[in-house]
Parts: C-alpha cells; sequence; structure tokens
C-alpha cells in the first residue's frame, strides 16, 4: 500500500520547498502529524520508507540511522 496521488503530491511539494539536507518524516508531512493515532503514524512512517526504498521520491535517501525518536532521510534537493 503506497500514497495516493495527492499525498504524494503534496509530499513531494513539501520536500521542493526544504533547502537539502537531513530531515524526519514528520517534518514533511506537516502540522496534522501530532493530531494522529500512533498507529496511523507507524503505518505512514513505513509507508514512507518503503516509498523511499522503492524510489518514489527522487533525492530522498534513508540514512539508515535514528535520532530523537525516528528515522533520517537525506533531500539532495534532486
Amino acid at each position: 500500500m503506497g500514497f495516493d496521488e495527492a499525498e504524494r503530491a503534496r509530499l513531494e511539494r513539501a520536500l521542493q520547498a526544504r533547502a537539502p539536507g537531513a530531515f524526519h518524516f514528520p517534518e514533511i508531512y506537516g502540522d496534522a502529524w501530532g493530531g494522529l493515532y500512533i498507529g496511523d503514524r507507524v503505518k505512514l512512517g513505513r509507508t514512507f520508507l518503503n516509498a523511499v526504498r522503492a524510489g518514489d521520491f527522487p533525492g530522498v535517501e534513508d540514512t539508515g540511522r535514528k535520532t530523537d525518536g525516528g528515522r533520517v532521510y537525506r533531500w539532495t534537493g534532486r
């Protein structure tokens, strides 16, 4: 299960608005992240990780590290 087109486009816009560098997924997901149930956060985080590993978000790399309770990704600025 992946992101629908609208959600994927929203996440892509959030990435494009960022400067290159490290980030956690909630930073691009947006303010609604805090209102999600923990199970939904886990599912969305896993979906994003799988999408990154599949190359669905060009310019995003999984660093393989976790800090501050979350996986660290790197945005290359594509």
